[in-house]
């Protein structure tokens, strides 16, 4: 992944004077021995052990601290024993990174035979926990909550998904996306309010003209596209024609030079992702496809059209997912025989080979849009598989994080007149429930789909960004759907304030 920092997560231990320095000890052993453990299982990445905690002044100052390390990207609370949880007011309130509450306990089993006492005031979770989760509910303060022993393997991966999730929230705090020209003339859900997205998630976007892109793309040497048209001969089966001594082959050494160019000018900017729109193309030969694709591949953000939200959006999920199978999207058209409909998912040509089923063909076709020379493009399938297909909307008040559940499945017939990459799948709960659902959240027609992330990922990180999040899955009902979105009205409303993001 490009331009993605190092993390660590603090893991803090929370008790109290009343139990003595014998048991405070333990309390610590218990800890390192449960961290040590956990980084043993292979987390993405390090925790830290912090000194256990057992009075106001400390909570918060390591909760201060925690809140100004640029390299910690969140907590994780454990409550070993006991801990008032009116210790934790003043550290919690002035917490700004992610939380999550592990409630879990030292032992696997209890020592029927020997359990006594001393063992029931250091166990103390199962209570101690409540106490703390209480005081974070009451606080409004969002967190995620695992629950089971650490060394379940089901806790850890949980554990691993969520620190994934905060790892992206970490990721978008400063970040940069480049915008190459405008939005798409006209057109509604692509714009947005940058302002209050930068208020609202940490990000800015840039806007850029397509000159400062050409001054660098025209900067590439010879030598530079030699070395990247050997990587294409490598990694993709490339059609004739733009092979070396192929008719277009210089086409491809087009597209080579673009590529470098724009990952150079957002190399040299530090910027994590970028849009292009087709009605914006001075000085360039082609749209740029081929480079899109490449550096989504690489973790780039991007979003057509200028969709800055959904290369912000693309640039968080492929966090998430660990930059597998995850990519730009549009729900381009549909098969609708009865009881079987699809949607056939495309775009020109800004589809991301992380999510290809085999061995991209790279070829070349006219384009028919944008009114320039015909553009190379990685084309395949995607992976089958399930998938969840997410956008982020400005509602004009407020973000809000709409994804369906879905099923990606092979075309149902080949696609030999189709020279773009593409993935056909089935919606959830079925397709007109789904598309219904979706246009009256105010869907967009550009989504991020990934097969390495799940619904609950999406859910914690709209809960760590205090966005709305509603999912289209395959319990969805009309009714019960669209009287979520009038509560989520009121809700964010009063939550908020009018007006407010």
């Amino acid at each position: 992944m490009r331009n993605l920092a190092v993390t660590e997560y603090w893991f803090i231990t929370g008790s109290q004077h009343l139990y003595g320095e014998k048991t405070l000890r333990q309390v610590a052993e218990h800890s390192r021995v449960i961290v040590d453990g956990l980084n043993a299982s292979g987390l993405p990445s390090k925790l830290i052990l912090q000194p256990v905690l057992t009075g106001p002044e400390a909570i918060r100052d390591l909760l201060e601290r925690a809140s100004g390390d640029a390299r910690c990207a969140g907590v994780i609370a454990w409550m070993h024993t006991f801990s008032p949880a009116k210790m934790w007011i003043g550290g919690l309130r002035r917490l700004t990174k992610p939380l999550l509450h592990l409630h879990t306990q030292f032992n696997r089993e209890l020592p029927w035979s020997s359990i006594d006492m001393d063992f029931m005031n250091l166990n103390q979770s199962a209570h101690g926990d409540r106490e703390f989760g209480h005081l974070i509910t009451r606080l409004r303060h969002p967190r995620e909550v695992v629950v089971g022993h650490w060394q379940n393997p089901a806790v850890v991966s949980q554990i691993e998904s969520w620190i994934r999730v905060a790892d992206a929230w970490h990721d978008w705090q400063g970040a940069r996306f480049a915008r190459f020209g405008d939005n798409m003339r006209s057109v509604a859900v692509t714009e947005g309010d940058k302002v209050a997205a930068e208020i609202r998630f940490g990000f800015s976007v840039d806007g850029y003209g397509i000159g400062d892109l050409v001054q660098r793309v025209n900067a590439v040497s010879e030598t530079e596209i030699d070395r990247l048209v050997e990587e294409y001969t490598d990694l993709y089966t490339i059609t004739p024609s733009l092979q070396r001594n192929g008719p277009q082959h210089a086409s491809l050494r087009d597209a080579a030079r673009q590529e470098l160019g724009i990952r150079a000018f957002l190399q040299e900017g530090n910027f994590k992702g970028f849009t292009t729109t087709f009605e914006d193309l001075h000085g360039l030969k082609q749209l740029p496809g081929l480079a899109a694709q490449r550096l989504m591949a690489e973790g780039y953000g991007f979003g057509a059209e200028g969709d800055w939200k959904s290369a912000a959006l693309l640039r968080a999920i492929k966090v998430i997912a660990g930059g597998k199978q995850t990519s730009f999207m549009e729900d381009y058209t549909y098969d609708l025989p009865l009881g079987d409909e699809l949607v056939l998912g495309s775009h020109m040509l800004e589809i991301c080979p992380s999510i290809a089923r085999d061995r991209p063909a790279l070829s070349i076709h006219p384009l028919g849009i944008g009114g320039r020379e015909d553009p190379p493009r990685l084309v395949f399938d995607a992976s089958t598989g399930p998938a969840t297909n997410a956008t982020l909307i400005d509602l004009g008040t407020r973000f809000r994080l709409l994804v369906n559940e879905v099923d990606v499945i092979p075309p149902q017939k080949p696609l030999p007149r189709l020279p773009v990459a593409r993935a056909t799948w089935k919606c959830r709960p079925e397709f007109s429930t789904a598309c219904e659902a979706w246009i009256h959240a105010g869907g967009s027609h550009h989504t991020i789909l990934s097969q390495a992330v799940n619904r609950r990922q999406l859910a914690s990180f709209a809960d760590i960004a205090g966005i709305e999040a509603v999912f289209i899955d395959a319990q969805t009902s009309i009714a019960a759907f669209r009287q979520e979105l009038r509560t989520n009205e009121i809700y964010y409303h009063l939550a908020s304030g009018f007006g407010a993001n």
